[in-house]
């Protein structure tokens, strides 16, 4: 017996003959993935076909192995494709599902699950009709009184990067691209000439005057120098981490477009610069570059011996003239929580500022209860979310000089003691 149709596990543990619908089934697939942003070929989709020929099915496990081997290239879209695996391969619980559908009783909304990271995305790719096949449908004209609705984009701001599908992220990607980038310049002890009227420039004045031999003599002026301070990036990638790294990679390329200085190291279980690789022009490439250049995507991660790496090869080349150090993780370290406390205490004395990007204030009860999450507290200037385009705009406008009080990580050390 072979598959008939998508969500069937029917034909395990037989070689699928030619003639079945196998191989149209793993064709749909592919399209949903495609759909949902992995980049498949038809190559691909037929390396898919021929292996799982091959090895025949000999339990679901085996089949997954098969085309996850064939479809999947990156480590950030073995989430999507387990998701969609689950959703499209399966059988099971289709009339618990039916029951429940036309049964009565409503759930409540403390039982609703949370929906995993990339299920929107699967969801769309697989249930929804091409627009080409929709039916028309006549729209009544209703009237509604929208004072107290949220628009959209308001809607979009406010959506986690993990829950939202493949047309919304991309749609917070160009408005990640249009955020005011931070104004943060500082003051420096070079000067550039000026036309105002504040600081005589004497070098300026006296060159000036020797080309009309000292007959005239008029004032030239100066100011300080205004730059922009070293930006220093430090994201996590480990797998709880990496959809959040890969769109704040999109914000990070618009601010290295647009200023220089810009420093962006990435870390799973080791330490990897990628600040060359953020520096193409098109910023999917740039992430692109990123994925190839990292070994350890969506792997586990060592936040104080990779903290200890870049205090030992790289603070001394790029925390300087009063450097910014944006550190995004999670802070849920699984190794000897002394060297993260000591490395985190040396990273907040070699900078500047130090603000840590957290997504798990997504949540409202977050409270520090993790042994990283503690060490960590008291050597950060500021604790702020980076789940969703309202926490980025946050932070654009706090380095940009519009630091608040909600960002004060000493308000969950006072719920400690």
């Amino acid at each position: 017996m072979t598959m008939t149709g998508a969500g069937t596990d029917e034909g395990v543990g037989k070689r699928p003959p030619e003639d079945g619908r196998l191989a149209d089934n793993i064709v749909h697939f592919a399209r949903a993935l495609r759909k949902a942003g992995l980049r498949i070929g038809p190559a691909a989709v037929a390396d898919a076909i021929e292996a799982v020929q091959a090895i025949g099915i000999g339990d679901r496990a085996e089949f997954h192995t098969a085309l996850h081997c064939t479809l999947v290239t990156r480590h950030e879209d073995q989430a999507i494709f387990d998701e969609a695996f689950r959703l499209f391969w399966r059988s099971r619980d289709l009339v618990q599902k039916m029951i429940a559908m036309m049964s009565p009783v409503v759930r409540r909304e403390a039982e609703k699950e949370r929906k995993k990271a990339g299920e929107r995305r699967i969801a769309d790719a697989l249930f929804a009709a091409p627009e080409d096949r929709r039916p028309p449908r006549e729209e009544p004209d209703v009237e509604i009184d929208a004072r107290f609705t949220a628009s959209v984009s308001e809607v979009l701001r406010r959506m986690d990067f993990a829950q939202m599908s493949a047309s919304e992220l991309r749609r917070a990607k160009r408005a990640i691209v249009g955020l005011t980038l931070p104004m943060d310049a500082v003051r420096t002890r070079r000067f550039q000439p000026s036309t105002g009227r504040s600081k005589v420039d004497p070098r300026a004045t006296m060159r000036r005057a020797m080309r009309t031999g000292g007959a005239l003599i008029l004032p030239r002026y100066r100011e300080a120098r205004m730059v922009h301070p070293p930006l220093v990036v430090l994201a996590d990638i480990s797998g709880s981490m990496s959809q959040y790294t890969r769109v704040f990679l999109h914000f990070l390329h618009a601010l290295t477009d647009r200023r220089r200085r810009v420093h962006t190291f990435l870390f799973g279980t080791r330490l990897t610069n990628v600040t060359r690789q953020m520096r193409h022009r098109d910023p999917d490439e740039a992430v692109e570059e990123c994925a190839r250049a990292v070994e350890d995507w969506s792997g586990g991660t060592r936040i104080g011996e990779t903290l200890k790496a870049f205090n030992r090869l790289w603070s001394r080349r790029v925390l300087g003239q009063g450097a910014v150090v944006l550190l995004i993780t999670d802070g849920l370290e699984r190794e000897d929580i002394g060297t993260l406390e000591a490395e985190i205490d040396r990273l907040h004395r070699s900078c500047r500022r130090l603000v840590w990007l957290n997504p798990l204030l997504r949540f409202e009860g977050f409270e520090a209860r993790a042994r990283g999450v503690l060490a960590m507290l008291p050597h950060v200037d500021e604790l702020r979310a980076v789940h969703n385009l309202e926490a980025i705009e946050d932070l654009v406008a706090a380095l940009s000089g519009e630091s608040g009080g909600r960002a004060d990580p000493r308000r969950f050390l006072a719920a400690q003691t």
